[in-house]
């Protein structure tokens, strides 16, 4: 069966939480054969190259040339020097283009001050290292536009998620449109924005395991994330082709638990995303 043109491939559907089985938050979506890269938690490159491997050969190391972040929590952007370096390393000679919330340019700067003396060991060492593919250049971001070429729009919308600025996008390629919710708590602006589209991935925790949580963490969670209950609303308003659950937040309940709180107020498709997943 062929692929659509525009797929959305599942890199990591972790947590801050260390499952060895779900890397950090990574979307990648390939349309025309371009690459478009959301959020870079840990084990962001490894699952790359197991993509690649498997088939989606436009996630080569020397092709991951475009991120583009929801906010700056260190499990969407602890990959972020993994991202810069190792597929300079294996060759690409492409800055990393960045496209992210106010900070963006600082985080990168920062990164490339940590690795300075290995860059510079790199470039004036033995190792035939490139000068240019080390090199990052951000674009920090608003509300609207921030990305259109000839296969894709992309476009940024608020979400809530404390105080810093953090955003979802909305992706529209020829002939599919995808939305990333990034971490929010449920808004109306999500609703809006993924009205008919084919594919939202949505972050959610399960209302049955948040009952077991202490009280601070009660707390945090619902003011910062989205319970199952309030994605279903969510979905039912939005009606997306299929919804992806990704950052599962299951504390101890099972995945079949976690999409039967679902099916408690929403009757489509849903999918519980797991890493490499293709969509």
């Amino acid at each position: 069966m062929d692929q659509p043109a525009t797929r959305a491939i599942l890199l990591g559907s972790g947590t801050p939480h260390a499952d060895p089985d779900r890397c950090g938050p990574a979307v990648a979506i390939v349309a025309g054969g371009e690459l478009y890269l959301f959020d870079c938690g840990p084990g962001i490159v490894r699952r790359a190259a197991a993509a690649c491997r498997a088939g989606a050969t436009e996630l080569e190391a020397v092709r991951l040339q475009r991120l583009f972040l929801t906010h700056l929590h260190s499990d969407h952007t602890a990959g972020l020097p993994d991202l810069l370096l190792t597929p300079w390393v294996l060759g690409r000679r492409a800055p990393l283009e960045v496209w992210g919330p106010p900070g963006t340019a600082a985080m990168l700067s920062h990164i490339q001050e940590a690795y300075r003396a290995d860059i510079r060991l790199r470039l004036e060492g033995r190792e035939p290292a490139n000068e240019t593919g080390w090199q990052a250049r951000p674009h920090e971001i608003a509300t609207g536009r921030v990305y259109e070429d000839a296969q894709v729009a992309i476009d940024a919308f608020p979400v809530r998620h404390g105080p810093a600025p953090a955003f979802g996008y909305r992706i529209a390629g020829r002939e599919r449109s995808i939305v990333i919710s990034g971490d929010t708590a449920p808004t109306d602006e999500i609703v809006s924005q993924s009205l008919g589209c084919d594919l939202l991935f949505h972050e959610v925790y399960s209302r049955a395991g948040f009952a077991r949580q202490p009280a601070d963490w009660q707390a945090y969670h619902r003011e910062m994330h989205t319970a199952s209950d309030e994605l279903a609303d969510l979905a039912s308003r939005a009606c997306p082709g299929l919804l992806v659950l990704y950052h599962q937040l299951f504390w101890g309940e099972s995945e079949e638990g976690l999409i039967a709180e679902l099916r408690g107020g929403y009757g489509a498709r849903i999918a519980s995303g797991r890493d490499l997943d293709v969509y």
